[in-house]
């Protein structure tokens, strides 16, 4: 598995960089345009085959029901949130569910102070984790694998994360919703979000912050990328305006392949995915992933700077004390 990881990473092009203010973005172009056959969940919940709702009336906060009763298989992306119910969530690991399919997906709360229903349903907001807090949310899952076969994270642990993001943008959040840090810095984001688009045969990125490559995206569909490009600038723009400065230096194009590389080397354990496919755990120094493989081809990888030991946010105390820039929206 790892030889074919580092393999379909050879096969890509590492294109020049888009950059706005510290945030960069290497393209990874393919050899032809590819095109999916399935659809996102994001995409999915505009019609009405597709529901996602809690798994029973009493509900289960590390658990969701998604019911697939389309004729299109539908993949569920890490770090997707889903808005709604009796709390909002987001997706623990990457799933392709079949059509007219029902599963159980393994979520995590992104809303500490609300457990009760505002609607039957849940929507997406076409909004992602921030990246930190899917690297941290990936290594505790990939040890919850190995240790007891689940997938959950350690639920403290993101509200930590979720919670220190609220103390450095000293964002009201009632209920500790990741929803209402985005909404608070949304017109910054915005900037970022709105500067970057997709190439030709882009089927993923390497990006950087301040220079530095700090995670890898990549599809088996440019139509993919383009459509989940938006929300990943989105994802890593919430950690690049933690920083004091707006402005990095050219990023190296060097650093980025290093970074593939990097990538390409690691360790690979292999599970049986929840829905269709292989679900691998990827480890190297300093990295932390994941990949869902499915009929031999890689339908999603991503491979993200580690986070300290034991996976949990630096207290917001503390990371609060390295942040010049103070939010007083």
């Amino acid at each position: 598995m790892t030889i074919q990881i580092a393999d379909t990473l050879k096969q890509l092009t590492l294109g020049e960089p888009q950059v706005f203010q510290n945030l960069a973005v290497f393209p990874l172009l393919a050899g032809v345009e590819t095109k999916a056959d399935y659809v996102t969940l994001a995409e999915a919940l505009k019609g009405s085959h597709v529901r996602v709702t809690e798994v029973s009336a009493g509900g289960n906060v590390p658990e969701l029901l998604l019911d697939n009763a389309s004729p299109k298989r539908v993949l569920l992306l890490d770090g997707d949130e889903l808005v709604g119910a009796k709390q909002n969530r987001v997706l623990n690991i990457t799933i392709l569910v079949g059509a007219n399919t029902k599963v159980v997906i393994p979520v995590s709360c992104v809303e500490q102070g609300r457990w009760q229903a505002r609607s039957t349903e849940f929507r997406s907001e076409d909004r992602m984790m921030f990246a930190k807090g899917r690297a941290s949310k990936m290594a505790q899952v990939s040890r919850s694998m190995r240790e007891t076969g689940s997938r959950r994270s350690d639920q403290g642990a993101v509200w930590d994360e979720v919670e220190a993001k609220a103390t450095l943008f000293q964002a009201a959040a009632p209920t500790g919703a990741m929803s209402d840090v985005y909404q608070h810095v949304a017109g910054d984001i915005r900037e970022y979000r709105t500067a970057f688009r997709s190439q030709p045969r882009q089927v993923g990125g390497v990006f950087a912050i301040d220079g530095r490559p700090v995670g890898l995206e990549l599809f088996d569909s440019s139509g993919t990328f383009e459509s989940t490009l938006g929300r990943l600038v989105e994802s890593y723009a919430l950690d690049a305006i933690e920083r004091p400065r707006r402005t990095a230096p050219v990023p190296d194009g060097a650093r980025a392949a290093e970074f593939l590389s990097h990538a390409a080397s690691a360790k690979a354990e292999v599970a049986k995915a929840v829905g269709e496919g292989e679900d691998v755990r990827l480890d190297a120094s300093g990295l932390v992933g994941e990949a869902l493989v499915v009929d031999g081809r890689i339908v999603h990888l991503s491979v993200l700077e580690a986070p300290a030991e034991g996976g949990r946010a630096e207290p917001a105390s503390e990371r609060a004390k390295r942040v010049t820039r103070r939010w007083s929206r």
